[in-house]
């Protein structure tokens, strides 16, 4: 795809959205398999559904909505209104990294200044256990794809981004910091991607804690790329759903990741909201 093609399908969606509502977000959300409850707490809600937002990518994956709502947290200083990707598309799906990360780029494009990604992730770590809530601290993309790839839009970002701090301490920090004040455990971990749909072997398990990753999943990798290509920082957080292959006995299934994502994302949609809340920037 050309720069102005990319160009000209960012512009669509985005008149699309901006003519249903001015609001400028200060932040972003992506929501993964099973947290899309975390939109219910938006005031003041405009749902679009992507299959009405021109050149959108649609998700069909169970578990992810497919909208985007834009809405207001309560914060310190105000209501702070939000963007949110109730779902998202996957490259297993058969869309391109670049339709992956199309999402977070109209969530940057809108306004938003910080892009906060969750996930539903498998435990590499042996320590870490369904339930538990992981800051991402770094990642390993092994899924063989990268949403810059073709043309470079200068428009959007440069040739080749710095990743050093793909995903920014000090948010990292403050997320942490709201984590402690409300009691909630919070663990931080190297999250890998891997291109899916496919479960991992056993053997892949352990070449990945080899290569320290403490998570994997088959999502979010693009899209932090995509928004530290335009210059946003990023924060992540994956919700641990399963040990992975070869850590447990039972089978993998989706429906079980989906359903332990739904059952557990209470908390962290409580951590989400306090988090955005106390941004001041």
């Amino acid at each position: 795809m050309s720069r102005a093609e990319l160009h000209d399908r960012l512009s669509y969606a985005l008149a699309y959205v901006r003519g249903r509502t001015d609001a400028p977000p200060r932040a972003g959300v992506v929501l993964g398999s099973g947290l899309g409850g975390f939109a219910a707490r938006l005031g003041g809600a405009v749902a679009l559904p992507y299959d009405q937002i021109p050149e959108f990518p649609v998700s069909r994956v169970a578990g992810h909505a497919g909208r985007l709502v834009l809405g207001d947290l309560p914060g310190a200083d105000g209501p702070v209104t939000v963007a949110v990707l109730q779902g998202r598309v996957h490259g297993y799906e058969g869309w391109s990294a670049l339709d992956v990360a199309f999402g977070v780029r109209v969530l940057c494009l809108l306004g938003a200044r910080v892009v906060v990604v969750t996930n539903a992730a498998g435990a590499v770590n042996p320590e870490l256990a369904p339930g538990d809530l992981v800051r991402i601290s770094d990642h390993l993309n092994l899924s063989g794809h990268n949403p810059l790839t073709g043309a470079n839009d200068e428009r959007l970002g440069p040739r080749f981004p710095d990743l050093s701090n793909a995903y920014d301490p000090a948010l990292g920090a403050r997320l942490e910091a709201t984590a402690a004040r409300l009691g909630v455990p919070l663990r931080r971990g190297v999250y890998a991607c891997m291109a899916g749909p496919s479960y991992e072997t056993p053997a892949e398990i352990r070449m990945l804690r080899g290569m320290g990753a403490d998570l994997v999943g088959m999502s979010t990798v693009p899209e932090v790329i995509a928004a530290r290509h335009m210059g946003v920082p990023v924060v992540g957080v994956s919700l641990v759903t399963n040990p992975a292959a070869g850590l447990g006995t039972a089978p993998l299934s989706h429906e079980e990741v989906a359903a332990v994502a739904a059952r557990e994302g209470e908390r962290l949609g409580a951590l989400l909201a306090a988090f955005l809340g106390e941004l001041r920037i």
